[in-house]
């Protein structure tokens, strides 16, 4: 035991940033539960690598704020003339001084220009602009591309910055996709791209029911980030009729997983549940829990291990333990495929994780106006119950402002993925 709790706390300590992490999104990407390195502050104990979060998911890796969102009800949006290229603004975090923000910046917009190669016909201007990830400059940049003609913001990344340009474009009936994932921002004229907490945890919670697992207990970093996870995780168990028998908190830090582990088994154990939902990820808690609950006698054969998070990176999560016939979300991985090797194509190197954003935007206001119709960029449109394929497998818009997107679910086997539910090829009688 002690050989491979030496083990589970050197992986921990080896994602231990300086820096420590912030409070990150309420929503977390499907997948990933990091904010993007380069917006990281705070004093937490536990933390991911900068070159570790360029490896994870376009999950939850974007920054956290706490701005007001919009309320309800949709932005109308301008008329456009689909028979001419449509202005289209993309705004990018380039300029703040960080590599990282650098390296995002070129990836969207690489993204954006190979989705805007595959429209058949369809005209783009893309016009894009530097945000610096700061708000004031991102204010500054949306009145200008609005002032120039942009008739949809496709961006930015942080949610602040995303607030602030919603803020701008609503005065001028212009609709905003942000690549953020936080809903607090979401409503109005503010629609998210980034994958949610919410869709992930409705994905996994009702394939889990038809599983017969239906005792779920959940067990959540005591952090905002993690409560979201947990409060998303409840209210998809409401939502597939399965039942939330105990919810563990643990404190942010190696201590914390240890001293909440009798409490886990206390709740999970001896027949108590069916599944154990975890929130955490591999830059965080997951390697510890999975490495001691079974240690505590939860055994993974049968109890069901349930990730909110991508257990699939980086790649070696797959060797962890106590992840060996868990379930997690992932994208629809052969559409994924395709477009990763179409970017290594184009560009000589990988996106970065949320890089396919930008494919995702200008693929959806590329199908939008190929339709022809002048109010093509409307909400009503925007919101369109079909959705549109993305990097990675369909997704849609909602009224809300929010997303879903059609998940695969997978297990790990032999240390290997396999997808056990594949991922939707339409929203027509989806689960969601």
């Amino acid at each position: 035991m002690f050989a491979l709790l030496s083990a589970a706390r050197k992986a921990l300590t080896q994602a231990v940033s300086v820096s420590g992490p912030r409070a990150e999104d309420p929503d977390g990407i499907s997948g990933g539960v990091s904010e993007h390195p380069a917006k990281r502050t705070g004093t937490g104990r536990f933390a991911a690598r900068r070159g570790l979060l360029v490896g994870l998911p376009a999950a939850a890796l974007l920054a956290a704020c706490t701005p007001g969102g919009f309320g309800g009800g949709g932005g109308g949006g301008p008329s456009i003339n689909a028979s001419a290229p449509v202005p289209v603004a993309l705004l990018v975090p380039k300029g703040s001084g960080s590599s990282g923000d650098a390296i995002l910046a070129a990836s969207l917009e690489n993204s954006a220009r190979l989705a805007m190669s595959q429209l058949n016909g369809v005209q783009i201007d893309l016009r894009v602009y530097d945000t610096a990830g700061d708000v004031a400059t991102t204010t500054s940049v949306t009145e200008q591309a609005i002032s120039a003609g942009a008739k949809i913001i496709l961006g930015p990344v942080y949610a602040a910055n995303a607030n602030a340009a919603g803020h701008v474009a609503k005065s001028h009936g212009i609709n905003v996709l942000a690549f953020s994932n936080n809903s607090d921002i979401a409503g109005g004229n503010v629609f998210i791209l980034g994958p949610t907490f919410r869709n992930t945890a409705n994905r996994l919670t009702q394939y889990a029911t038809r599983q017969g697992r239906q005792r779920i207990v959940t067990v959540y970093g005591n952090t905002a980030e993690g409560q979201a996870g947990a409060a998303a995780i409840s209210n998809a168990a409401a939502q597939a009729g399965a039942t939330i028998t105990a919810s563990v908190p643990y404190e942010f830090s190696q201590q914390g997983v240890i001293d909440a582990l009798p409490a886990i088994s206390g709740a999970a154990g001896a027949g108590r549940a069916d599944a154990v939902f975890l929130t955490a990820n591999a830059a965080g808690a997951l390697p510890i829990l999975t490495q001691l609950m079974p240690e505590q006698g939860l055994d993974p054969a049968s109890l069901q291990y349930i990730g909110l998070t991508r257990w699939d990176v980086p790649a070696q999560t797959l060797d962890l333990p106590g992840v060996q016939g868990g379930w997690f979300a992932m994208p629809d991985p052969n559409v994924a495929a395709q477009f990763q090797s179409r970017y290594q194509a184009a560009y000589g190197n990988a996106p970065h994780p949320i890089g396919q954003l930008g494919f995702d935007g200008i693929a959806a206001i590329g199908a939008l106006i190929s339709s022809g119709r002048s109010d093509a960029l409307g909400a009503s449109s925007l919101t369109q119950g079909a959705g549109f394929q993305g990097a990675g497998g369909i997704f849609r818009l909602l009224a809300d402002g929010s997303n879903e997107r059609g998940l695969a679910i997978a297990t790990v086997q032999n240390h290997q993925v396999v997808v056990i539910d594949p991922a939707p090829s339409s929203f027509g009688g989806f689960g969601f």
